[in-house]
């Protein structure tokens, strides 16, 4: 499995950030300053392995986006390991295709004739993901589009990956110019593919979070909560006799 999407866009002005700067000294930024354009980040991410394909542009639409994902996707499925022939027909079958899509309200019209599946690539909602073009090719090439539902994108974990590379590429920095910054953001990819890091559902963040929901303690039946169990009144035996 694969996701795609495309940040952005980055400017080339200041970017604020934390840093370890001496008491009562912090650190400072022009608040005078030219834009110097902006930057998007196509990126395709492979959860499992934490693998980051990605191109800085200076803008995303369908002419530049769909180019660059037809060339990143060729080259993905071209290094997939051959299928044994029996396993390839099977997923060459309308019905495994549309086991992967059960549920779906809105599916795009498979080909008539199926290669077999080898990649699932998650998409947001953009229009240019939709186009018939790219579907049918992407089909052809054994890639079946899967969508994140409105309001959902959070669902996509190539967003996950692009705010920690925005992050270290850009954070604190000053870049005069997009391309510097097309450039900042190139080099903390591949910075990120020489040590990647697997994304999954359910780890150590998601573990922090449910262990402090249990610290919670809830307030007479509203949103309010506290950190503190409250101490509970409980009555005596003569009290519980006499009621």
């Amino acid at each position: 499995m694969w996701c795609e999407d495309e940040a952005g866009p980055y400017q080339a002005i200041p970017h604020p950030a934390a840093s370890w700067q001496p008491a009562g000294f912090p650190a400072r930024q022009p608040h005078e300053y030219v834009r110097g354009g902006t930057a998007k980040l196509l990126t395709l991410f492979r959860p499992a392995t934490g693998e980051v394909r990605a191109a800085a542009v200076a803008g995303a639409p369908n002419a530049v986006l769909h180019p660059w994902l037809r060339g990143e996707v060729a080259a993905i499925v071209a290094g997939l390991p051959a299928l044994p022939p029996a396993q390839g027909a099977a997923r060459a079958t309308h019905a495994y295709w549309e086991q992967w899509r059960q549920g779906l309200t809105v599916k795009a019209t498979l080909l008539p004739e199926l290669p077999p599946l080898r990649v699932l690539l998650v998409f947001d909602n953009l229009a240019g993901h939709h186009t018939p073009e790219l579907l049918c090719w992407l089909f052809a090439q054994g890639v079946l589009p899967l969508y994140t539902p409105l309001g959902g994108s959070w669902l996509n974990m190539a967003e996950s990956v692009q705010r920690i590379l925005a992050r270290r590429a850009l954070a604190g920095q000053h870049p005069e110019s997009a391309h510097q910054v097309r450039a900042w953001l190139a080099a903390t990819v591949r910075g990120w593919n020489t040590a990647p890091t697997p994304f999954i559902w359910g780890g150590k963040r998601q573990e922090r979070r449910w262990r402090a929901r249990q610290r919670r303690h809830p307030l007479g039946g509203s949103g309010a909560v506290t950190h503190r169990p409250l101490p509970r009144r409980t009555r005596s035996i003569f009290e519980r006799s006499c009621a």
